[in-house]
């Protein structure tokens, strides 16, 4: 199925792919081609779930027209090394994971870590990325009330993704830890984000893997 280009604005473009793996494809496509001179001068290009936006085009119409015609290679993962972060798993929600995979909470522990995830695009924060790895069976609702505060480095799950709150701020995520000694965004390094797209992750479970409950003071990305 061909890419659906929508205008935004007098400057941006918003493609539209059916899959999330077809929207990091283009991505990585269109990086590609900014690297080699083949795109045309953007601004941003920010992946989304499944879209891509560029913005900053001085010809957005002429890009619209082609774009749908290109010949995407398929995902080509680097094999980098994983960041490994090592996880608390003491989070307030960690229970109710647990019982909505059916399994007893040191279970649902080893399920969580045992994946290895990838950064699928960032937002909400800057430093936020939104981790896919976890199997399908192991999805999980939002909350059905957001907290109004979630404090920083807490561990999250909604829907197909796992995330980390680099701030603290409202959010409706299922918490299930604390990452522990991990600086998701700071602008006294190259580049400020530790999770970028196409990051691979894998989380360590520290101390006592269930110390029980954390602080339920607090929210998330919806």
């Amino acid at each position: 199925m061909p890419p659906v280009v929508r205008t935004v604005g007098r400057h941006g473009l918003l493609v539209e792919l059916p899959t999330g793996e077809a929207a990091e494809a283009l991505h990585a496509e269109l990086l590609r081609r900014r690297a080699d001179d083949r795109l045309p001068p953007v601004r941003e290009i920010v992946p989304g779930a499944r879209t891509v936006l560029l913005d900053g085009l001085a010809d957005p119409a002429r890009l619209a027209a082609d774009l749908p015609h290109w010949e995407v290679p398929p995902l080509h993962r680097e094999d980098r090394p994983a960041v490994r972060i090592p996880v608390r798993y003491d989070g307030p929600d960690l229970a109710d994971v647990a019982a909505l995979w059916g399994v007893s909470v040191e279970q649902a522990v080893r399920v969580h870590a045992a994946a290895e995830y990838r950064v699928a695009f960032c937002g909400f924060a800057p430093g936020f990325g939104y981790l896919t790895g976890l199997d399908e069976e192991h999805h999980v609702p939002r909350r059905s009330e957001p907290r109004t505060r979630v404090p920083a480095g807490a561990v999250g799950l909604a829907g197909p993704y796992t995330g980390i709150y680099p701030r603290s701020s409202p959010g409706g995520w299922q918490l299930v830890g604390t990452a522990v000694d991990t600086v998701l965004w700071d602008t006294g390094r190259t580049p400020a984000a530790l999770l970028e797209p196409g990051t691979r992750v894998r989380f360590e479970p520290v101390g006592n893997a269930v110390d029980g409950p954390g602080d339920d003071t607090a929210e998330d990305p919806s």
